[in-house]
């Protein structure tokens, strides 16, 4: 596979990097079938097959459960999930909880608020049941989630369930889910408080070094076309290489045909093992960190690493900036590509990355 690069190799840099140039538009898809309505949107709510305290309190609130026409449930294996407080209070005067649940290509959606006093690992297991229930889709082998202060609940409901929890700022979908339910539900419920704080802050850990066996021994700001793009993400569709891809689409990313997208490719002697290896983290992405000259990888929800270092240079930095405008450029799009060596025509090891935006709450 062909790169315009700029080597690294043990923090030498071997030879300039080019300007990089690209662009994007938007555009997404969200037709479905709505089983389950939400009752702040004005919409009829379908009754509820019992009346609990849980489901009486929703029912007040609002809930969605929609599975999308063309959608195969035997092909949704892997979720996203959010379970936590709301920027909004309740007739008691109390922050209210939602569970919100869809794929990573929003064919399902689940939502269901929730009193503060029933926010446990029995509640949410009874909440992923009614999911699978209600919407006739098959348990789960993965469900991810992007606070790492709900770890415990989630683990422990997911585990009664036999469902992994993957911890993962790869919950892309899910956040600009999030985004829209704070613009079109939360603002407009009367119990919405404006510039409430949200409960559960991001926590980023201190960047650690990377283990050994996730090291190459060289790397490379490089750049490729997005037709290379697809091709890498065809192989990793298709089982031919370790990695792991994003839908362009549902990101909302529509680069233009002639556009290039940064990444950094790793070459190592050993690219299989180290492409099985870093499969084994839940990548999200690559950042440049000038003041100490390297480059942070970022995985889990909150892992970061030093995944690789360069020689401070005025030209080194301007190589940083370019590659990082570049990405910028490109919605956050960006790639990781392991390799025999940097001269290789094909990957070992190919990962999508993308820099995720905020949850608003």
């Amino acid at each position: 596979m062909h790169f315009t690069a700029t080597e690294m190799f043990m923090g030498t840099r071997k030879n300039s990097a080019t300007n990089l140039q690209c662009s994007l538009e938007s555009g997404q898809d969200n037709s479905s079938r709505v089983l389950v309505s939400d009752a702040v949107t004005g919409r009829e709510l379908a009754a509820a097959p019992s009346t609990s305290a849980v489901e009486r309190y929703d029912n007040g609130y609002g809930q969605v459960a929609t599975l999308a026409r063309t959608a195969d449930p035997s092909s949704i294996s892997e979720w996203e999930m959010d379970f936590c407080s709301r920027p909004i209070l309740d007739d008691r005067g109390k922050k209210v909880w939602e569970l919100v649940v869809c794929d990573s290509r929003r064919q399902l959606l689940f939502t269901r608020f929730y009193p503060n006093n029933v926010i446990n690992s029995v509640t949410l297991k009874e909440g992923l049941l009614s999911i699978i229930n209600s919407l006739g889709v098959p348990k789960p082998e993965k469900v991810r989630f992007f606070r790492s202060q709900m770890q415990t609940i989630i683990s422990k409901a997911c585990a009664d369930l036999d469902i992994q929890a993957v911890p993962s700022q790869r919950c892309i979908t899910l956040v600009r889910l999030l985004q829209e339910r704070y613009e079109n539900v939360y603002r407009k419920h009367p119990g919405f408080q404006e510039g409430a704080a949200p409960l559960l802050i991001p926590d980023l850990s201190f960047p650690l070094e990377v283990p050994d066996n996730l090291r190459g021994e060289q790397w490379a700001f490089v750049q490729l076309p997005l037709e290379g793009v697809r091709a890498e993400m065809s192989l990793v569709e298709k089982g031919s290489m370790f990695g792991s891809i994003l839908s362009l689409d549902v990101l909302g990313i529509d680069l233009q045909p002639d556009a290039t997208v940064p990444g950094v490719a790793v070459g190592s002697e050993r690219a299989t093992p180290l492409s099985a290896w870093t499969n084994a983290l839940e990548l999200a992405s690559i950042a440049v960190d000038k003041q100490r000259a390297c480059l942070i990888l970022t995985s889990g929800v909150s892992d970061r690493w030093n995944y690789a270092y360069y020689r401070k240079s005025r030209q080194a930095n301007e190589e940083a900036e370019a590659w990082e405008a570049c990405k910028k450029a490109s919605g956050g799009l960006h790639f990781l590509a392991v390799q025999q060596s940097l001269e290789s025509e094909s990957c070992a090891g190919f990962w999508l990355l993308y820099d995720p935006p905020s949850s608003p709450i």
